[in-house]
């Protein structure tokens, strides 16, 4: 039997999915800690991320 989650409190509405969300969460956590690659410095993560929007941008601009 799943318990009704009060929105108020929670954007799960039972128990039973926070739990599941909760299990996939922690899991994808682990899979990041356990991956054996060197891990990518804030500042090129934040280049990265900048180049990647900006080429978002640039073809929603040519598809209009």
């Amino acid at each position: 039997m799943s318990i009704l989650l009060s929105p108020f409190y929670s954007e799960f509405e039972s128990e039973e999915e926070a739990e599941s969300y909760d299990r996939w969460f922690r899991a994808k956590v682990q899979a990041a800690l356990d991956d054996p690659r060197p891990g990518i410095p804030h500042e090129e993560a934040m280049v990265r991320l900048d180049q990647l929007l900006e080429e978002k941008r640039k073809n929603r601009r040519a598809a209009a």
